[in-house]
């Protein structure tokens, strides 16, 4: 399977940033570049204005960034293919952000020490989890050490749940209410996205959502083309007694065209949702390298 760009960008993103970190903590200059880009809270002395966009690119050691990084490549190429690039990279900025605001907000309200400082992508990675689970919820999900597989929702739900718990009785150092404020912008988002006008291609009894809003654009435009030749050409009848040949032939000739795109644009939408059916009943995995290329293709399209 081919890496989807926006996925590979932040993998390599994350991992530069990682190496130059490293690098700089351990020269003669001894630079900790995570006190410059890591999320202090707003009235700390340390915060300045880009840290709730860059802390999502520092990490605290190797395990961290690795397991982010897993989970990021495992899900994460997965959303790109369904979504596309640009709608990914938006979801998971919002999420990374989402879980800036809402750590700063327990910072404030005293439920977490105001002079801790806050990195990595686990507020952004979260979120993703939370979108596979609700695109693809019945898909069964192999987690060590547990030895059946567990269905997507459950997992998400059981994380989320996880981690609330760990927030509110634990004082681990890990940032749980970010990572809570990931998935609850995700699911955000992901509500306002369900609420605009997109196209709704079913799976497993849930919806994702793509950007239709240009092609509806388009055929307003092309209806009030028509309204517009209806209206002179009665016009015309009005006076002559008789229909304008040409109005009428590139009327016809329009709906032909229109008539040629819906019956394309329908056999398209109907391979993918039969791809995504499969997707659904046998996993990602059960896709040819044709099947694959396809759904990357429609993700792509603008």
């Amino acid at each position: 399977m081919r890496m989807p760009p926006v996925v590979k960008y932040l993998l390599l993103a994350n991992v530069i940033m990682f190496v130059i970190d490293s690098a700089l903590s351990l020269s003669n200059f001894n630079i900790e570049l995570s006190s410059i880009l890591g999320l202090y809270y707003f009235k700390h002395p340390y915060f300045q204005i880009w840290q709730p966009f860059t802390y999502m690119f520092m990490h605290a050691g190797f395990s961290h960034i690795f397991f982010n990084m897993f989970a990021l490549w495992m899900f994460g190429r997965i959303i790109e293919q369904v979504w596309g690039g640009s709608r990914f990279f938006l979801y998971y900025i919002v999420c990374g952000l989402g879980a800036a605001v809402v750590q700063e907000v327990c910072q404030m309200t005293g439920l977490l020490y105001a002079g801790a400082m806050t990195i990595g992508a686990s507020g952004a990675v979260y979120g993703i989890l939370l979108a596979f689970g609700m695109i693809f919820p019945n898909e069964r999900l192999f987690i060590i050490p547990i030895p059946f597989p567990i269905k997507a929702k459950y997992f998400v739900v059981a994380y989320a749940v996880i981690e609330l718990l760990q927030g509110l009785g634990s004082n681990d150092g890990v940032a749980h209410f970010a990572h809570l404020g990931g998935m609850l912008f995700g699911l955000i988002l992901i509500l306002y996205w369900k609420g605009k006008s997109y196209s709704h291609y079913k799976l497993g009894g849930r919806n994702f959502w793509t950007d239709n809003s240009s092609s509806s654009y388009s055929r307003r435009e092309g209806n009030y083309g028509r309204n517009e030749e209806g209206f002179f050409s009665k016009m015309r009848k009005r006076f002559t007694g008789k229909d304008d040949p040409e109005v009428t032939v590139r009327y016809m000739n329009d709906r032909e065209r229109d008539y040629e795109y819906n019956a394309r644009k329908k056999a398209d939408n109907d391979e993918i949702d039969r791809i995504l059916d499969k997707v659904r009943q046998s996993g990602y995995a059960s896709l040819t390298p044709e099947e694959k290329q396809r759904l990357f293709d429609a993700s792509n399209k603008k």
